[in-house]
């Protein structure tokens, strides 16, 4: 097994000057490579917590080969897949890209808790909220896991908990809680591998559940409570936030292309047609008139010959099964780990599966409660091809670099100093969930 490994932070980003940035989403279904332009934000966009404007510059994305699940099973076939989706969004971004910020799917996605307290001399100072942080992220080492996010979500002093700044207040003992995502490290690095063989350096990588509540949460979803469920072609990514900031995450590897391949295996028809079918005549609820609609269905190995028809409503039973078991699996996970899906506040679906017809009524009466389709948010220049919940993950990677301080990593692994790891934190958070992006 891989011992835990130490990945890459990413840098602060001036909020007095334009930079470009790179991000890369490799999944089961397609590569998304993003090329954009950070601009400093006015100073009345900086008071509503914003510090910068994103303009698309350019964008590359294809057909996904060699990845499962979130994972690399064919080395050369993903890093071809990474070149062609880089190499589209460099010819029309007219830049050369040397870093990327990457999103991570699969690898066994889980969140963990960790809690630490130190002794106090006088009030709580500065010095102090970075020893008891210190010494919480001192522990959270774990043999054959990578650290993605490390995320305060509050302190104690002498036992009283839910403080969310105690900064100047007096006790004898001060107590931190830290929520750990984490992944397992021998599937990242190898698509870590799969991306830096294409001679690009990795500035940073971010859980795809958090990168899409990122893009697609608005206004106050996150204060009052909010899960977001990332339906990818591999996977289904699960970020819960609460009271403004992410306090669960995890990942299941199933998603929609184990639908296509339940159409392909029960219609006995190729997976590009399968994919087709899906797309155009697919849905996950049944309609009386689908007993009246026939579609035509090109059978395998009879290319040339006249198509098979068959009523819609066959297609409906093949998939609907399918998605109700992903839908049960999610809401049984949640559950699990403490957060069941009724437990109130919205359910933001996003990604290319959540595209499905009749997927949000699915939802609504497996998970309950309040579901919405989320798009990406808070871009400028995207072009209407990419503005639909597939691309979620990579707007969200672009507005990451914008709230990366709110994470706290062991100084003497990730380099670096109190003001970045403890500025701003909850005001940062609490800012950004009063606004869309």
């Amino acid at each position: 097994m891989i011992a835990s490994v130490h990945l890459p932070r990413i840098k602060p980003i001036s909020t007095r000057k334009s930079s470009i940035l790179c991000v890369l989403d490799v999944g089961a279904s397609k590569v998304v490579c993003l090329i954009a332009k950070l601009i400093p934000a006015e100073p009345s966009d900086m008071l509503r917590g914003r510090t910068h404007r994103t303009r698309i510059l350019g964008i590359g994305h294809q057909r996904s080969r060699g990845i499962k699940g979130g994972v690399v099973i064919d080395m050369d076939e993903a890093e071809a897949a990474v070149r062609l989706a880089v190499d589209a969004a460099e010819r029309m971004a007219k830049v050369q890209v040397e870093s990327v910020i990457v999103a991570n799917h699969g690898g066994r996605l889980g969140s963990t808790y960790y809690q630490a307290s130190v002794p106090l001399v006088n009030g709580v100072s500065e010095t102090d909220l970075h020893r008891v942080l210190e010494a919480t992220s001192l522990r959270t080492a774990q043999h054959g896991r990578a650290i993605l996010h490390s995320l305060p979500t509050g302190f104690s002093l002498d036992g009283a908990s839910g403080i969310r700044d105690p900064k100047g207040m007096i006790g004898e003992r001060l107590g931190a809680d830290l929520h750990v995502v984490s992944a397992d490290a021998a599937a990242l690095s190898n698509l870590l591998l799969a991306i830096e063989r294409c001679h690009l350096s990795i500035e940073a990588v971010v859980a795809t559940p958090y990168a899409s509540g990122l893009a697609v949460l608005v206004d106050d979803e996150a204060v009052l409570g909010a899960t977001v469920m990332d339906l990818g072609g591999g996977s289904v990514g699960m970020g819960v936030f609460r009271d403004g900031r992410l306090v669960h995450g995890d990942a299941i590897a199933v998603g929609g292309k184990h639908v296509t391949m339940d159409i392909a295996r029960g219609l006995n028809t190729r997976l590009a047609d399968a994919e087709r079918l899906k797309t155009l005549y697919g849905s996950a609820i049944s309609s009386p008139s689908d007993d009246r609609e026939t579609l035509a269905v090109l059978q395998v190995g009879e290319e040339g010959e006249s198509p098979m028809h068959i009523p819609k409503s066959q297609l409906s039973r093949i998939i609907r099964p399918r998605v109700e078991e992903i839908l049960e699996l999610a809401r049984d996970r949640l559950k699990a780990a403490g957060f069941p899906a009724t437990s109130g506040g919205r359910i933001v679906l996003t990604g290319g599966t959540s595209q499905l017809t009749g997927l949000p009524e699915a939802a609504r009466r497996i998970l309950g409660g309040q579901i919405r389709v989320g798009r990406p948010l808070g871009v400028q220049g995207m072009p209407e091809s990419a503005k639909s919940p597939g691309f979620s993950a990579a707007v969200g990677l672009l507005v990451y670099p914008q709230f990366s301080n709110v994470e706290y990593f062991e100084p003497s692994r990730a380099g670096q100093g109190i003001e970045r790891q403890q500025a701003g934190y909850f005001g940062r958070v609490g800012r950004w969930l009063k606004e869309s992006f």
